[in-house]
């Protein structure tokens, strides 16, 4: 047998986001005797040690917020000129991209992957008008177009979505099966009582998530249940704003920041429901990994339905509706059984992670072999 084929993944930094969740997943899951990751990132993430563990090579050059336009395109042009025997690089940069993907043309590498995680740009105008500029170079440098959700190829690639193959965004099912007695475990660990109403939510603090809604909600869900608890998991440059308004609506007794953490699918086992109030995703990682373990779901009417398992544990909520109802949405909620929820109807709906990594591990396969490929 020979060498395995080595791909390149270009991510801002390997921290727990949904986007970096999954690569690590699939990684884990990918026969590493045929595919190898490594990586190019911007800052050191908190997965960098275990990509090391499992053979792969981190590599890092300054982003352009430390460095400048100029300086990153030149980075970039010269860290490919560099690592030009790579084959294959898989960057997940959303409209980012563009520059990553042409810096990888200009050096001769014949496999070049977008793929969309987003159905919009972080940042404000001049920001997305930048990412926007740099989006318009995907469709001249990519060789193929991956994306989690159909919504997110249509906001990334636009007239080429059709071209576009969905990679799903994968869980360790049984990891996630809902138990009872770990949610005992959990809930005693963590001070809440059996019969506690425990609202959770995984995500960045940054504005895409929505955050500073989700408080207005919660603190009408106390007013109707005052023994109600809310966890937050994660961590982001808004956090302490968050902390600020939770202080200033009186919850801090009521609120719980738990940071980043490697146990997320411990932590869901506590919970009652989960609110996710977001602006803009492409197919959260995190409320597949809430439905396999049957945690109802109230969500933003801003996430495309493909998020849906088909479990009845969705509803959508829009964002221009009163956090009220938002929050008797979510005391409704629990009145639903956990065992609604299956892992096995994941798994049917092809959310199985190995799945997942097989399909990619034979897509990266199929292009490594024909050896003859043209952009689209």
């Amino acid at each position: 047998m020979g060498s395995p084929v080595k791909v390149l993944h270009v991510v801002a930094n390997m921290n727990r986001g949904g986007a970096e969740t999954l690569i690590m997943n699939l990684y884990r899951n990918m026969d590493r005797s045929l595919v190898q990751f490594d990586f190019l990132t911007h800052r050191e993430g908190v997965f960098d040690k275990e990509i090391r563990s499992l053979g792969g090579t981190v590599y890092r050059i300054p982003y352009i917020n430390e460095v400048g336009h100029v300086a990153y395109l030149r980075g970039l042009d010269q860290f490919f000129r560099s690592h030009a025997a790579y084959k294959i690089v898989h960057s997940h940069m959303d409209k980012m991209s563009g520059f990553v993907l042409r810096a990888a043309n200009r050096a001769g590498i014949p496999i070049r992957i977008a793929h969309s995680h987003n159905t919009s740009s972080e940042g404000g105008i001049a920001a997305k008008a930048y990412k926007w500029t740099a989006g318009r170079l995907v469709p001249y440098n990519a060789t193929h177009l991956l994306a989690c959700s159909e919504l997110a190829a249509a906001w990334m690639y636009r007239s080429r979505a059709k071209h576009s193959s969905i990679v799903r965004n994968g869980i360790e099912c049984e990891r996630f099966r809902f138990d009872p007695a770990l949610r005992s475990e959990v809930r005693e660990e963590l001070g809440i009582l059996p019969e506690g109403f425990v609202v959770g939510h995984v995500g960045r603090f940054a504005d895409q998530k929505n955050h500073s809604f989700l408080i207005d909600i919660f603190a009408e869900i106390v007013v109707l249940r005052p023994d109600a608890r809310l966890l937050l998991l994660g961590d982001g440059p808004l956090c302490g704003e968050i902390k600020r308004k939770v202080a200033d609506r009186g919850l801090e007794r009521s609120v719980r920041f738990l940071g980043v953490r490697g146990d997320v699918h411990r932590i869901l086992q506590a919970m009652d429901v989960m609110v996710f109030p977001s602006l803009h995703e492409g197919l959260p990682v995190t409320l597949v990994e809430a439905q396999g373990s049957g945690l109802p779901c109230i969500v933003s009417d801003r996430i495309t339905r493909e998020v849906d398992m088909g479990q009845g544990l969705v509803s959508f909520v829009s964002l221009r509706d009163h956090p009220r109802l938002w929050g008797e949405k979510a005391l409704q909620s629990f009145q639903l059984s956990r065992s609604r929820g299956s892992s096995d109807s994941l798994k049917h709906k092809g959310y199985d992670i190995r799945e997942s990594a097989l399909w990619l591990q034979q897509f990266y396969d199929r292009q490594f072999n024909q050896n003859g490929v043209h952009s689209l």
